[in-house]
């Protein structure tokens, strides 16, 4: 059955050398779709034909208007010839009626540019024209003519090839070409060299459009030594509750150690040995009460950076242990008192317990209360 405005189309078998691909610029070159379809040729041969017109100056001619993938990977597998429909119509109308009956896939908006591009400078069709024939605004017609203007015809070569992705050239080097066409060659150059996927060209991007100058010239004169920085991601979150378990359970064995260690140590330390260890226990217990708060709170933010400066945190600290040291030396008199008076009177329980005289400390405290006898 013959489509609207085809008049007799008819199938053909062709030769390579009766092709014209005057059209191929405006298709995109995917190279796994063009493996995908050349072991569908090779297994069960041509089942679509190509579409073409006939040349208006050789009749024995045709411009291909479809199926430029097909006859590439006809031609790879060394066929002869390739199965075609001649449109009886003009290019430019062929062109028109076959991207409106394209339903394979959704086209890029590059790819629409480049056939308004060609039907404007070729065929001479005004925007407002081109817009009645797409079934789209001027504005749309203006939109895609732009990109295609603006993007350097380089990029554009890179694109068709599938150096660049099509998405990947709108979405970050359309932007820099409209503040700088030489850092959009160069972003572009740094695209294809590092086989950039989308999430790696949208974080040179991101760190090319928010840096300063000399930041933007390191990140395209070094775009490999920005994106190894970038392949590191942080631990996963299992990862990373394994690593605060090991260390926790590091922490409690180092704790346990010291505690047993403590009896001994206690009779060896003078003041100043002593004050250090309050301090460290105080920031110890300090640390651990921030991680008991903070576990489970997904919103925690880092303590020392975001909350309180050092320096105020070493102040406090170092307030607290005056306090503390006083508080101990207090209890310390308090105690050689109490041990005296235990000592040389009745005991709670009503009986006398003297001191050992080979205490030494008991030694001393005896000294202290015959100095301060009358």
């Amino acid at each position: 059955m013959a489509l609207p405005g085809i008049l007799n189309p008819g199938h053909m078998q062709l030769e390579f050398h009766q092709l014209e691909r005057r059209w191929e610029h405006l298709r995109l070159r995917e190279p796994h779709r063009q493996r995908q379809l050349m072991a569908s040729l090779a297994e069960g041969g041509q089942q679509t034909p190509i579409i073409v017109v006939a040349t208006e100056n050789d009749s024995s001619r045709y411009v291909v208007i479809d199926g430029y993938k097909r006859v590439a990977a006809l031609e790879q597998l060394r066929r002869d010839t390739v199965e075609a429909i001649v449109w009886e119509m003009s290019e430019a109308e062929a062109l028109l009626l076959e991207r409106s009956l394209r339903f394979s896939r959704q086209e890029c908006a590059l790819e629409q540019g480049w056939l308004l591009s060609e039907m404007a400078h070729c065929f001479g069709y005004s925007l407002e024209e081109l817009a009645r024939r797409f079934d789209r605004s001027v504005s749309w017609v203006s939109r895609r003519l732009a990109l295609v203007e603006l993007l350097p015809e380089a990029i554009q070569q890179q694109v068709r090839e599938g150096s660049i992705a099509a998405q990947t050239a709108m979405k970050y080097l359309v932007p820099i070409a409209r503040l700088s066409v030489e850092d959009c060659d160069r972003m572009a150059a740094a695209f294809a060299r590092q086989r950039c996927d989308a999430r790696q060209a949208g974080q040179l991007y991101d760190a090319w459009r928010q840096g300063s100058r000399t930041v933007r010239e390191r990140i395209l004169s070094q775009p490999e030594l920005f994106l190894k920085t970038q392949r590191q991601p942080p631990a996963p979150a299992a990862t990373q509750a394994a690593a605060l378990q090991r260390e926790l359970e590091t922490v409690a064995m180092i704790l346990r150690r010291a505690s047993r260690r403590v009896a001994e140590a206690a009779a060896e330390m003078n003041d100043e040995q002593q004050r250090q260890a309050q301090q460290h226990i105080e920031s110890a217990r300090q640390e651990l009460d921030r991680i008991s708060e903070r576990i489970g709170d997904d919103n925690a933010e880092p303590v020392a950076e975001n909350h309180d400066s050092g320096t105020e945190r070493q102040r406090g600290i170092q307030t607290r242990d005056r306090a503390r040291a006083e508080g101990v030396a207090a209890e310390r008199t308090q105690s050689a008192a109490l041990q005296l008076h235990l000592g040389t009177g009745d005991s709670p329980g009503g009986e006398s317990r003297p001191i050992p005289a080979t205490d030494p400390r008991a030694f001393r405290h005896l000294q202290g209360e015959s100095r301060a006898s009358p």
